[in-house]
This record gives structure tokens, C-alpha cells and sequence, in this order.
């Protein structure tokens, strides 16, 4: 039957708009009346009839629709004590305007006020028959239609609105409404005729999401009216709420008359819900059936985030099951107070009033009773005198909190006599009371700018929407139970944005009568170090705090990315913050470094030792036998090896890195070149013995010389040719470490260092092939295989040096290195010299030139 009811409501709206078409688009304005002529509610004449549409009823007898005969008209029900109260602000204005010499002085307003019983269908067709205001309404011929209303105050509704609207836009009569606040009627190119004294909910909506976001919440639920008001107002709201980052885990729409099962399942989705803020765009009829929904299942515990409609209405904070919101913020329409009007709603008198049939009906709710002139139905009902005390009378119709949007209907009925009194050029008294054309009144009512008797300036924007505040409202629970509406803040959408929202937190009482603002999110604010990582398949503001990787870190809080550091630096371990790599390189201080220090410090004190050996027994055989030159010249070139390998101990610097190598590089190849030096003599030697050879004199002392130092000399030119082009250099490596950074020499030139290594190892080949040869001469004391001992360990070491050198990280390729020169350098050393040491210190009876001359058999 509901559905019936709705669908027969738009039918009957397309069926009033069809009929404005038509009348937009005859050559000849004129007006017929179809079916039974509009009475209004309330009536007065006047110089100017003012119209009004209010919904004095709050439902209507459903009627199936038959098809069969003309539908009977709409029985109203449910008496709208609010409605009046709208009324009464109307009429007190009126009364106002018409007792002033200031305005509209000479003329007197008169008003027609129809009800639109809630139907939007009702309101079309109450607006229709204001558009012809003539004495014969009951004449079925056409007549023109001249005698519209100058302009109609009213509706509550935002969706009758809406629709009213549409009526009067081709007519161009002004409708001012006091409450529909729905942004989707600044739309002037659909609702070219409509304005307002309450401010767009468009205003209202970024308020609740900037409140929302103040608050910290960010993953709340939303439940709305099924209508034009909660529809476009919480699209809104979820449009700025995602700019703001604000999810909503749930948006519900929700209207009073939704069947049970509908509402069982709203129940059952907040039940099953994470949030705990709901922000409810919502009539305050829908708010009312909502909370006694809420009471039945006992759903208490939840942060209400209000509109204007309910936040500040005193019959619900009275209803039953008005605990449940308990602790309510929302925005209300700025406190206002209209002297007088307090006084003249309560001054009611049902058989004086202009409309005598509501004001009755009134009369008679309000008291329970009934006038001897209505017809008994049954009901034990005592008999009204008229005369009973409305001040002794608790309802509705005393509550006073709405004041606000009384002085919205206030303000628009002197807006349009304002307008009226510039249009008619009134001054001392009005020269013209002939009513002007509707669109001029509307063209100059949208350029009003006046203020009121209370010193509140009244003016209408581009879209016909006054300036934008509100107050924000806090429900506290007083003592006795009773629920006061604190003011705690104020919006002011004429401010800077950062500016607009002025709170007090400090006043606030919240769900459950907390002092603690409620927590409301999807997931806990992630900590320094960590960043955001979105759930799959959820609302961005359902994620996972994941730390950040090695060598990034995040320093605030909810991050959605984690900052690499710099090369030279390394994330701490909470990843909050980048600290200064440490930087390693192979130091004198470390034991490692001591160790080869030492090392290779042993090794020259060794090779000085057999020097000075060698020294003192210069002119022993044994020292002489194989030219003891050449002797003295390896043994400096190998104590230059020894001290060579000390440049590649502590911090690289660009002459370090020079000279490590180079250095290395030329001790080395001098070193070998008087290794094979002495080889190539005692092959000579031996081969001098043959008759007839004369190959000494072909290879004597200086001619060793020469060879030593050609060999020598070669080395130079490849290691100055590197230096010049392309010579080593400090370097940090930070590959080999995520966390250190490796204080090196690069090569510079990898060509000018294999070159290096190469020719020394050509060299060594070459000594050794030699020495090989000559390993079984015919002598007491041939060196030639203690040399080939020598050369084969140098060969060995360096062999293994290259693999190893290449896989060793960081400082150990160093150590590597230096272990390589080291070893070959000992290797020579005791290869060649200790058995010559040995019989010279220990075995002194074989250092004679017979026991050197001697063959071995």
C-alpha cells in the first residue's frame, strides 16, 4: 500500500507539472481549473496577499486508487503542532509589518496559507492554486492568470520544496523557505524562483566533515533520510569526508516508514560494525522512529553527529529512548531571539482566528476536548469552552528551541516586504498598490539587504542562500536527567577555511557521558618507522603498519612512505631516523692491521739482519760465489717489499692509493729482476766451465747490472703511464655493506693494474723456468734451487692471491694483498738467504771456496 501511495504521489506531481508546460507554452496566458478549488487553511485580505505552504499535518488516509471515478480529496491527519509554530512566526511578521509606518506605510498584507498535508503531490497542487488569487474560484471557464501571490513562504521539506519550486519557476513567483536546506536547490537554472533564509546544506555538510575530521575519526558510519534532504546532503558530506580522508564504513539511507524488516537490517549492520561515530543526516521525523529502533535493541555507546534538522530539537531530546544519543554534536542554525513572538504564539484564540476549522482542530487536540458544533464519533471527549489555559499546556507547540527558524520565517516575510515597499517607491505612503510583475519582484527581492528590529543583517547570495553559521551543539545530560543543548563551537563558512571551525573542547561531553574524545578509526595510527600498506579489497583507511626496509625510515606518523637514506647513511633500528654509516678500512689499530704491521715490520727487521749478516761476512765465500752485488740489491729491494705493504694500512688517500701499488709494482719487479739476475749467473757459470765457452765475459757483474735494471726500468714506464692516465683514487664503496661504508682505492685504470701484476708475474714465470733448468748443476751449493723453491712459492701465492683478492669484500681484499706480498716476500727471503745464513753462522767450516767448488757426484 505504501508503494501504491508513492507511486500515485509522483503520478499526481507529473501530472501538475504537465500542467505548467502547458501553461508556459500557450500564446495566451489563462488559467482553467480542473476538478474542486483549494480552500486555504488560514486567510486575510489585504492590499497584498502574501502566500504560505506549510504542512499543518504530518500524514494522510491512504486511498486505493480505483481508476474508476474521480479520486476524493486528501484527508489529512496527524496534526503538526511545528507547522503552526512556522505559521505564527508568519502571521507575527505580518502583523508586524502591517502595524509599521516604516514599512509599507498605507498598506495592509493579507496572506493565504494552504496546507500540504506532507505530500508532495499536495504541495504542487496547493502552489498551483496560488497562482491565481481571484475571488471566483469555483468558475470553470478560463480566465487570465493575473492575480498570482507576489511571492510564497514555505516549505519545510527540501523534497517539497523541490517540487514547489518547479511549479513556480515558468510563473517566476519567489518561494522563501525557512528550512529546506538542500544544496541541490541553489541549482538557479532548475530552481530559478526559490530562496532561503537557512543556509545550503552544501555549507553544512563540509562543516560536519571538517568537524569530523577535527575530531580525529576516520572511519565512521552514515545513516540519512531516503529523501532529497538526506540523499544530496550526505553526498556531499562523502564527497569533502574522502578529500579530508575520511571512510565511511557504511552509508544507510533510512525513512520512517520503511517496512520492519528494512529497519531490522539497519540494526543488524551497525551491530556488526567497527565504527563508533555515526553521522546522521536525518529529519527529525526519521530521527525520531530511528532512536526508538536504537531503544528497543539497546544500542547505546555511539558518537551522533547531527544536522540541524534534529540536533537542537527539544521533542527529541524528550522522546523516549533519548539516552541513546546522549553526548550528540551536530550543527544548529545560529540562536536567535524575535521579541514578541514568544508571546503572540501563545495568544491563540480557535473561534477568532481567520482560520477557524484548523485553529479548532488545533484547539482540540491541544486539550483533548471537543466544540459543540463538531460531530461526536463515539469518544468520551469533554466540551471545549475556548476560553481553557494554553499556558498550563506541555507539548510541542510550547517548545521554543526552534526559535532559530522561527526568526528564518520572520526574515523572509519582511524580505519580501522590503522588496514590495522599494518596488512600490514608498515613502510617507505608497504611490502604487497595483502588484508589480512577479519577475521584477523576484529580480529585486534577490538584491535585498536590510536588517531586522534585533540588528541581524538579512541578505541573499548569487544562488539565493544567506551567509553561512552555525552553532555546535552538544547534547549534556543535566542532574535530573534532562538533556541540555550546549553551545561549544561556531562554523563561519565567510572565514578562511583553516579558520571556518572554532571549537572548545574542553566543554564537551561525549557518548555515555565521557570526557574522552571516542576513537573511531579503521586502523591505529602507524608509528615513526613504519608506513602504511592498504588491505586489499578495504577503504584506504583500513591498513596495515608494516616497519620500514633497511636503509629507509619514516619520521612522522601515519606515513605512506618510507624515505631511503642518503648513500652515506643508514636507517636506525627503529627506522626513524638516519644515522652516519661507519666507515671501515684496514687500520694500524684493529688487530688484523696490527698483525700485519707487525708482520711486515718483522720481515724488514729480517732482511736487515741478513743484510748486515751478509755485510760482515762480505768476503766469505759463500757471499761471494754468486755475485754478492746482487745479493745486497735483493736484499734492499725485499726490504722495500716488506715496507711497501704498510701503504695499504690505514685511511686511503689520493698519495696512499698512488703509491701502493706503484710502489708494489716496482720493489717487486726489482726484487725478481735480481732473482733472475742470479739465475741467468749461474747458468752462466756452468756453462762458462765448457771448453771453449767463453759466456762469462758475455755476462759479467755489469751486465747483470743492465739486465736488473732494464727489467726494472720497463716496470717504471707502465706504472708512470698509469699514473698518467688514469691513476688510483680513494673511493667509498657502499655495495659490498648496506650498513658501512668501505674506504678503498679504485683502481683507477683495471688495465694499469693487471698490467702491473702481469709483468711481475711474467717475470716470476720466467726466474722460475730458468731456475728449473738449472736445479741439477753439478755443485756443492747450487742456488739455483733454492731459487726455484722461491719462485714456485711466489708463483703459488700470487695464483691464489687473484681469486681470492676478487671474492674478498671490504677491507679483507686489502689484507689479502698485503698477506700475498708478505708471503712471497718471506718466501724469497728464506728461500735464499737462510741456508746461506745457516752455513755461515752455524756450518763455518763449509764456507770454504773448496767445499763451493766442489762437484757433487
Amino acid at each position: 500500500m505504501l508503494s501504491t501511495q508513492r507511486w500515485s504521489e509522483q503520478g499526481l506531481a507529473l501530472l501538475q507539472l504537465l500542467l505548467v508546460a502547458s501553461f508556459s507554452k500557450a500564446e495566451e496566458r489563462g488559467c482553467i481549473l480542473m476538478g474542486e478549488p483549494e480552500e486555504p487553511q488560514l486567510f486575510k485580505t489585504g492590499d497584498i496577499i502574501l502566500g504560505g505552504i506549510f504542512s499543518f499535518h504530518g500524514n494522510w488516509k491512504t486511498v486505493e486508487l480505483t481508476y474508476a471515478h474521480r479520486p476524493l480529496p486528501l484527508q489529512c491527519t496527524s496534526l503538526n503542532f511545528r507547522s503552526f509554530q512556522y505559521t505564527q512566526a508568519m502571521l507575527f511578521a505580518i502583523e508586524e509589518i502591517n502595524n509599521s509606518t516604516d514599512l509599507l506605510p498605507g498598506m495592509t498584507l493579507g496572506y493565504k496559507i494552504y496546507d500540504a498535508c506532507s505530500s508532495n503531490a499536495h504541495s504542487v497542487r496547493v502552489a498551483l492554486a496560488l497562482t491565481d488569487v481571484s475571488e471566483d474560484t469555483t468558475s470553470m471557464s478560463e480566465k487570465p492568470c493575473s492575480g498570482s501571490v507576489p511571492a510564497i513562504m514555505g516549505e519545510t521539506s527540501s523534497s517539497r520544496c523541490m517540487a514547489i519550486a518547479t511549479v513556480l519557476g515558468p510563473f517566476h513567483i519567489p518561494l522563501v523557505s525557512h528550512f529546506a536546506t538542500c544544496a541541490c536547490l541553489s541549482d538557479k537554472v532548475r530552481y530559478p524562483s526559490f530562496l532561503r533564509t537557512i543556509p545550503s546544506d552544501y555549507y553544512q555538510s563540509r562543516a560536519l566533515a571538517q568537524m569530523v575530521k577535527h575530531f580525529g575519526w576516520t572511519w565512521v558510519g552514515a545513516i540519512r533520510s531516503n529523501d532529497d534532504y538526506g540523499n544530496n546532503g550526505m553526498g556531499i558530506f562523502t564527497d569533502i569526508a574522502t578529500q579530508l580522508g575520511i571512510c565511511l564504513e557504511y552509508s544507510i539511507s533510512f525513512f520512517r516508514t520503511d517496512p520492519p524488516e528494512q529497519k531490522q537490517k539497519i540494526i543488524e549492520t551497525i551491530k556488526g560494525s567497527t565504527s563508533k561515530v555515526i553521522i546522521a543526516f536525518l529529519t527529525h521525523m526519521d530521527m525520531d522512529e530511528l532512536i526508538k529502533e536504537f531503544a528497543h535493541f539497546n544500542l547505546t555507546g555511539y558518537q551522533w553527529v547531527g544536522t540541524e534538522s534534529w540536533i537542537s530539537d527539544s521533542q527529541i531530546a524528550i522522546a523516549k529512548g533519548h539516552y541513546i544519543l546522549d553526548g550528540s554534536i551536530g550543527l544548529a542554525i545560529r540562536k536567535a531571539h524575535v521579541t514578541g513572538l514568544r508571546e503572540f504564539m501563545m495568544d491563540v484564540k480557535p473561534l477568532n482566528s481567520s482560520g477557524n476549522k484548523l485553529f479548532t482542530e488545533f484547539w482540540e487536540t491541544t486539550f483533548g476536548c471537543t466544540f459543540n458544533h463538531i460531530k461526536q464519533t463515539g469518544e468520551n471527549l469533554e466540551q471545549c469552552t475556548g476560553s481553557e489555559d494554553l499556558t498550563g499546556i506541555k507539548n510541542s507547540f510550547h517548545d521554543m528551541s526552534l526559535m532559530p527558524i522561527f526568526n528564518n520565517v520572520y526574515k523572509g516575510v519582511y524580505a519580501v516586504a522590503h522588496t514590495l515597499h522599494n518596488i512600490l517607491g514608498c515613502g510617507e505612503m505608497c504611490s502604487n498598490i497595483i502588484a508589480s510583475d512577479p519577475q521584477v519582484i523576484l529580480q529585486h527581492l534577490k538584491k535585498i539587504r536590510f536588517k531586522t528590529k534585533e540588528g541581524e543583517e538579512v541578505y541573499f547570495n548569487e544562488n539565493g542562500d544567506p551567509a553561512a553559521k552555525y552553532d555546535i551543539i552538544n547534547w549534556q545530560t543535566k542532574k535530573d536527567g534532562s538533556v541540555e543543548f550546549v553551545t561549544i563551537g561556531l562554523y563561519d563558512a565567510s572565514l578562511p577555511e583553516d579558520k571556518q571551525l572554532n571549537l572548545d573542547n574542553l566543554t564537551l561531553t561525549w557518548a555515555n557521558n565521557s570526557k574522552q574524545v571516542p576513537v573511531s578509526v579503521c586502523s591505529g595510527t602507524c608509528a615513526l618507522g613504519t608506513r602504511k600498506v592498504l588491505q586489499k579489497g578495504r577503504p584506504v583507511c583500513c591498513y596495515d603498519c608494516i616497519p620500514c626496509a633497511e636503509g629507509e625510515v619514516s619520521n612522522t606518523t601515519d606515513s605512506i612512505t618510507c624515505v631511503r637514506c642518503h648513500p652515506e647513511f643508514w636507517s636506525n633500528e627503529r627506522r626513524d631516523g638516519c644515522e652516519k654509516k661507519e666507515t671501515e678500512f684496514l687500520s694500524y689499530t684493529e688487530i688484523m692491521g696490527t698483525i700485519l704491521t707487525l708482520s711486515s715490520l718483522l720481515g724488514a727487521c729480517l732482511t736487515a739482519t741478513v743484510a748486515l749478516i751478509f755485510f760482515r761476512h762480505r768476503n766469505t765465500p759463500i757471499v761471494k760465489a754468486n755475485n754478492s752485488e746482487l745479493s745486497f740489491l735483493l736484499l734492499f729491494s725485499l726490504t722495500l717489499c716488506f715496507l711497501c705493504s704498510l701503504t695499504f694500512i690505514g685511511r686511503p688517500s689520493d698519495w696512499s692509493c698512488m703509491l701502493r701499488h706503484t710502489a708494489f709494482g716496482i720493489t717487486f719487479v726489482l726484487c725478481i729482476s735480481c732473482v733472475l739476475g742470479k739465475t741467468l749467473a749461474v747458468l752462466m757459470a756452468f756453462k762458462a766451465t765448457l771448453p771453449g765457452s767463453n759466456l762469462m765475459k758475455w755476462f759479467g757483474p755489469r751486465r747483470q747490472r743492465i739486465v736488473v735494471l732494464a727489467f726494472t726500468f720497463i716496470q717504471v714506464v707502465i706504472c708512470v703511464v698509469w699514473l698518467t692516465a688514469n691513476p688510483p683514487y680513494p673511493f667509498k664503496n657502499f655495495r659490498h655493506f648496506k650498513d658501512k661504508i668501505i674506504l678503498e682505492c679504485a683502481l683507477g685504470s683495471p688495465i694499469g693494474f693487471w698490467a702491473v701484476l702481469g709483468y711481475i708475474g711474467l717475470l716470476a714465470l720466467l726466474c722460475f723456468i730458468l731456475a728449473f733448468l738449472a736445479r741439477k748443476l753439478p755443485d756443492n751449493f747450487n742456488e739455483a734451487k733454492f731459487i726455484t723453491f722461491s719462485m714456485l712459492i711466489f708463483c703459488a701465492v700470487w695464483m691464489t692471491f687473484i681469486p681470492a683478492y676478487v671474492s674478498s669484500p671490504g677491507k679483507f681484499s686489502v689484507a689479502v694483498e698485503i698477506f700475498a706480498i708478505l708471503a712471497s716476500s718471506f718466501g724469497l727471503l728464506f728461500c735464499i738467504f737462510i741456508p746461506k745464513c745457516y752455513i755461515i753462522l752455524l756450518k763455518p767450516e763449509r764456507n770454504t771456496k773448496k767445499n763451493m767448488m766442489d762437484k757433487k757426484s
